[in-house]
C-alpha cells in the first residue's frame, strides 16, 4: 500500500527589485520521497468559450513512522507530471509518543 515514490521540488529564493525574497524555481531543491500511498481524490472539469480546464487531485499519505519534509509551497513530481501541494501538510502524531505517525496532504494539477 505504501509502495509509491515521488520527488519533492522546493523553490530556492532570490531577491526582487524591491529587495524582497521571492521563490526561484530556476534551480530547485529535489528530494526523493519513498513509502507513499497516492490515491485519486478529486477531478473537476470547468469550461468556458475560451478553454476547458481539468483539475485533478490526489491524496498522499506517508508510511507509518515517517514525516517527510514537505511544505505547502512545494511541488511534487509523480507519474511523469508536476503537481502543487494544495493546502497545508498535516502531521498526524503517534497516539502514545507524540512523535510523528505519518503525514497527509493533497496535491493538484490543472490542465487546459
Amino acid at each position: 500500500m505504501f509502495n509509491q515514490t515521488a520527488v519533492r521540488v522546493r523553490a530556492g529564493t532570490k531577491t526582487d527589485r524591491g529587495g524582497n525574497p521571492i521563490p526561484d524555481w530556476s534551480n530547485p531543491d529535489r528530494m526523493t520521497v519513498t513509502g507513499l500511498n497516492i490515491q485519486p481524490n478529486s477531478q473537476v472539469e470547468a469550461g468556458d468559450e475560451q478553454r476547458d480546464a481539468v483539475i485533478t487531485g490526489y491524496r498522499v499519505q506517508s508510511v507509518e513512522g515517517t514525516a517527510p519534509d514537505i511544505k505547502a509551497t512545494d511541488r511534487i513530481q509523480w507519474n511523469g507530471q508536476t503537481f502543487e501541494v494544495d493546502g497545508e501538510v498535516a502531521t498526524w502524531p503517534d497516539l502514545f509518543t507524540d512523535a510523528p505517525h505519518h503525514v497527509e496532504f493533497v496535491m493538484v494539477r490543472a490542465t487546459g
